[in-house]
């Protein structure tokens, strides 16, 4: 085996064994509880915009974005629109692709940033519900013709919202492509933690995901980017499309 392969082979089995390591695992999960209480993941920017998210899972998707290499990431939910410019400029890196960005209400102080942005000239943008059906029509319309398609859910979090989702977007998932589910996470956290919000435990998306995969067997969960992770918002949230 070269160098290359063998160090690809090394780091497989290690992710393999973090994923047995109860020790770590128990770290790893009080640590996510703590970070989450804190607010941790509003304290990061791409490019000069927040992302609110974990780094852990942006490593994630740099990764799986430069292994599938999309002509069009779609992802639901833009807030101050952080991972929207982080997607597209990764896609810059690569020299293809673009980022097709959804939100019910695009407020005009991040719509301003976002236009004004450098890599603006890979992002679009759709302001309406990411379930209704004018929002499905135009996103067929934008996803005509690509080659690879990835899908990213991070808008509502109900279960019936995220179930909806993961139906109305999963066709447009090519096969080898990703369709990953954000804030499962809130299945695994103390109830107490989204007492503002209209989701918890038992409805979330971790829960939306489960009932998704139990009628669509074209996906499975990617556990190999979860025990990679150990910290993440997205335990059992990273489906691959297999077929």
């Amino acid at each position: 085996m070269n160098p290359v392969e063998a160090f690809k082979e090394e780091c497989k089995k290690r992710i393999e064994l973090q994923g047995k390591n109860e020790k770590l695992l128990q770290v790893s999960s009080k640590f996510t509880e703590e970070t989450i209480r804190a607010g941790y993941s509003y304290n990061f920017t791409w490019m000069g915009r927040p992302i609110i998210q974990y780094p852990q899972d942006m490593i994630a998707m740099q990764e799986i974005i430069w292994e599938v290499k999309p002509d069009l990431i779609i992802e639901t939910g833009i807030a101050h629109g952080g991972s929207i410019i982080y997607y597209a400029s990764i896609l810059e890196l690569i020299g293809k692709g673009e980022v097709l960005g959804i939100d019910i209400d695009i407020r005009e102080h991040n719509r301003k940033e976002i236009e004004q942005h450098p890599m603006s000239k890979r992002i679009n943008m759709l302001q309406g519900s990411a379930i209704s059906d004018e929002i499905i029509e135009q996103v067929k319309t934008y996803a005509a013709g690509k080659k690879i398609v990835m899908v990213c859910l991070d808008s509502n979090h109900t279960h019936d919202h995220v179930l909806k989702e993961l139906q109305l977007y999963a066709p447009f998932v090519t096969v080898g492509s990703y369709l990953v589910a954000f804030d499962t996470i809130v299945e695994d956290l103390p109830a107490d933690l989204y007492k503002d919000r209209p989701w918890s435990i038992g409805d979330n998306p971790k829960t939306a995901v489960y009932e998704f995969l139990k009628s669509n067997h074209d996906f499975v969960i990617n556990k190999e980017v979860d025990n990679k992770l150990l910290v993440s918002v997205a335990p059992d949230g990273y489906l691959k499309r297999i077929k």
